[in-house]
Parts: structure tokens; sequence; C-alpha cells
């Protein structure tokens, strides 16, 4: 029989002491996330990277992460969430250096998945001690509220700091400025952390883990595959073929273990569902835009990465006040009107964006803080919706499958819409005689290939084609999420409480 092991009680200093060093922690993993966006045209060039190579620099974090988060939050279970973090932070901060002064594509590619290592170990952590150490609901409601918008924060801050720091160093300094907040993080941390109450009747299954990892690298490599005219029948028939079978293998495992990673039953909550999708769908969106939004007004409208970061730093910044608020009200406007109502004006965001590319810059930078608006009030309680319908047995699975949403969200964002973009560009652009043929792969080849304005005007034309392409179906996504949590959450109202378990 399995005994619960239930935390000591944390003074009011110590529990927001606590929340403030482990935000500090997420903060380096959501800049380290963002930062690149701003960063990958600087980086495509300095290391003459492929299109391909791109955008695995961005989606190595993601994907390796998306495929330990369920492993490390039970794992943080049975030997310490606190433990987690620590050793979390050592493995990124060595990995930063890494990353920092990689020689070309490869070593970079792989200093982002140690880096993705340090951050699932992590990140977890984070949510699970939150969850342990606030044991009030509405001070725990709060405190998440807190964490989503530190989340926020270093969406919005990323880019501008990846710019910031490209007007003035190196693009190894995007990897670099880890170093010294993970010192003073794990300093911090040794002084102030609870004592670990580990759970040794937790089992961690490493199985588990790498059919996951299988499944997700499979869908990913099939994704980029479509991006490719034409894509290769092999590879995308043996990436699909890894797809089904890591997925199969791994839902058919859960079910037959004593302590499943993930306990499959968790989704007939339609709350815990409908914050998960939540999470999922917000990150999609986010990282869809500022991905999408940086390189054209890099590449096409001449934007330095700091004017870049600043504008894709608006959805960011509409979201703050949003996510903020949606916590502390939580109690009284319930998690419908959140997380449905925000989607639907994350929606109304994307047309007014739309309405203004091209012809009004004031009304897009108006649509990107509405669509902001919008998500933050969808992120500040995906969270809750997930932690609060969970027993707190399972907070360190809670957690790990929160952060597998978010990343996966932004992971599927990255390689679909990524994708997306290429593909578009390359089926539509019409080069006049003479153009190299690497203009016709991409708008970065184009504009690294060749000086010719007409070559140039015409791949500026295909590219805007690829990305109002791209803010549709992220409109679209959205609309499915308002209509698919507006069913879910129809119980859900004013008046409603955020979660199904108790705290003991």
């Amino acid at each position: 029989m399995t005994t619960m092991v239930q935390p000591t009680g944390l003074s009011v200093r110590r529990r927001w002491a606590l929340l403030a060093t482990v935000g500090t922690g997420l903060l380096l993993i959501t800049l380290d996330n963002s930062i690149l966006y701003t960063a990958l045209p600087t980086l495509t060039t300095e290391l003459d990277a492929s299109a391909a190579e791109s955008l695995w620099i961005i989606n190595a974090y993601p994907l390796v992460m998306a495929g330990l988060l369920l492993g490390s939050g039970t794992l943080g279970d049975r030997i310490g969430h606190a433990r987690m973090f620590l050793a979390g932070l050592a493995i990124f901060g060595l990995a930063s250096l890494l990353a920092a002064f990689a020689p070309n594509p490869e070593v970079l590619i792989a200093a982002r998945a140690v880096l993705a290592i340090g951050a699932a170990a992590m990140m977890p952590a984070t949510l699970a001690l939150i969850r342990t150490h606030f044991t009030v609901e509405r001070e725990r409601n709060f405190a998440i509220a807190v964490w989503g918008s530190i989340a926020v924060i270093g969406a919005a801050v990323g880019p501008i700091l990846g710019g910031l720091l490209l007007e003035f160093f190196w693009w190894g300094s995007v990897f670099l400025v880890n170093v010294p907040v993970v010192v003073v993080a794990f300093v911090v941390t040794v002084v102030i952390a609870p004592k670990d109450v580990p759970d040794r009747s937790k089992r961690w299954d490493a199985i588990s883990s790498a059919q996951i990892m299988v499944g997700l690298v499979g869908t990913t490599v099939a994704i980029k595959q479509f991006g490719h005219l034409p894509p290769s029948p092999w590879i995308l028939g043996g990436a699909l073929l890894a797809a089904v079978a890591g997925f199969t293998l791994f839902a058919r495992r859960q079910r037959r273990l004593a302590d499943p990673l993930l306990e499959l039953s968790v989704f007939r909550n339609p709350a815990f569902t409908a914050g998960v999708l939540a999470a999922v769908i917000s990150m999609f969106a986010i990282a869809g835009i500022e991905l999408s939004t940086t390189q054209r007004y890099q590449l096409v409208a001449g934007f330095t990465p700091i004017q870049a970061g600043l504008l894709v730093a608006m959805v960011a910044i509409g979201s703050l006040p949003t996510a903020l608020l949606g916590g502390a009200f939580l109690h009284r406007v319930g998690l419908r009107t959140l997380i449905a109502g925000g989607f639907g004006l994350s929606v109304l965001g994307i047309v007014i964006t739309v309405a203004g590319f091209g012809s009004n810059f004031a009304v897009l930078v108006g649509g990107l803080l509405i669509t902001g608006a919008g998500l933050g009030a969808v992120m500040s309680v995906a969270s809750t919706a997930i932690l609060g319908n969970v027993p707190v047995r399972r907070a360190g699975m809670a957690s790990g499958v929160e952060e597998v949403s978010y990343e996966f969200g932004s992971l599927s964002a990255v390689a679909i819409l990524g994708s997306l973009l290429t593909l578009v560009y390359s089926a539509t652009v019409v080069l006049p005689p003479g153009a190299p043929a690497a203009a016709g792969e991409s708008l970065s080849a184009a504009v690294h290939a060749t000086a010719d304005p007409a070559t140039l005007a015409a791949a500026a034309t295909a590219f805007d084609g690829a990305y109002l392409i791209v803010l549709g179906v992220i409109g679209a996504v959205l609309a499915i999420g308002t209509v698919t949590t507006g069913i879910l959450l129809r119980h859900y109202g004013p008046g409603t409480r955020s979660q199904l378990y108790s705290d003991h």
C-alpha cells in the first residue's frame, strides 16, 4: 500500500521567497525558448545553417523537453522536487556555455538538446513545489497566476533581450547570459528551499520516456517533411511509423504500470482536458506569431533584431494584465469565462492583426496586444485547471503534463507553421529569369543569395502571402479552442470551484 508523504508547512515569507526562486528558473527556461526568434536570422548567417538546421536549432529544445517532462515530474516525486530543481539548474548552466561557443549548427543543436534536459528537470519541480507548499486554494491560484505571468514575461523579454544583445555582442551572448543567473539562483535555492520529502514508493520508468520521445521525434520529422517539395516518401513513411509506434506503445504501457507516468483516466475530467488544450493552443499561437513575425519584419521590412523583438513583445505585453488578474478573480468568474472567453478575444485580435497588415501598422500592433490579452486570460488559469484536478499525490505527474502541454504547443508551432511558411513560399514564389535557384527555397536563402531588387521583391511578395496564411491558421486554431473549451467547461462558470480534489 502506498503511503503519501505530506510536506511540512512553510511560513508566508518562505512560501513567497520560494515562488520567487522557482520563478527565476522558469524565467530562464522561457527566455531560452523565445530569445532565439529574433536571433535566428543572425544565427543562420553566422553558422551558415540551412533552413532545416535553423528549425532544428529552435525545435531541439522543446522536443527533448516535451519527451522528458512526464518522466522528470514522476522522478521529482520520488527523489524530491528541490533536488530536481538544483540538478536542472546545474545542467542548464553548463549547456548554456556549450551553446554560446558552438562552432557549427550540429554542436548548437546538441547543446540545445542538453539545455532541454536541464529545463525538463526544473520545470515540473517549479509547479510541484507551488502545488505542495501553497495549501490554501485562493493563495495557490494567485501563486500559479504569478508563475504563469513569469512565463509571459519570459516570452515578452526574450525577443527584446535577444535583439539587444545582438546589437552589441556576438550571437553566443544570447546563451551566455544564462550563466550568471544560474549561479545566483542555485545559491539562493540552497539557502531557502524547503526540505525535500520524497516519496520512495514512486517509480521512474525510462522506457515510457523513451517511447514518448520516439513518438514526438517521429511526429516532428513527418511534419517537417511536408515542408519539402516533394517530401521524401521513405523519410516520411519512417517518421509516421515511428510516431504511431511510439505513442501506441506508450499508451499501452501506461495502462499496465502500477504507477504510470501518465494516468490516462485523468483526461475524463473535462476541466483537466480543457486546461491541457488551453496550454497547447495558447503556446501554439504565441510561438507561431513570434516565429513568423520576427522573420517577416527582419527579412522583408528591414527591422533590426531589437525592433522585431519589440514588435512581437506586444503579444506578451498585452497578456500581462489579464494573466495577473485571471488568477486573482478565478473564484468569481470561473474557468469557462477566462479560458473560452480569452480564446474568443484572441481570435478578434488575430482578425485585427490581419486587417492592419500592409495597411496600418498601428492597427497591427493593436491586434497583437488584443491577441495577447486574450491569451493572458487563458494562460493565467490553464495551469490551475490542470493542477487543481488531480490529487496532491500526483502533483509531479500533473506538473509534467502541464509543461508537456506548453512545450508541445511551442514544438508543434515551429514544426507546423515553420514548415508551412517554407512550403507556401516555395510553392508560390515567382522568380525573374536568371535568379539563383536557392532563392526559391526560402526567403532567408533568397536574401543571402542575391541583392537583385526584382528577385528580392518577388521573394518578399511570396513570403507575405505565406505569413498571412500562417496568421489565418493560428486564428482558426484559436477559434477551435474557443468552441472546444467552452463545451468542456460548460459546468465551470462563475461561482464554481476551480478544482475537483481537496488538498488531503
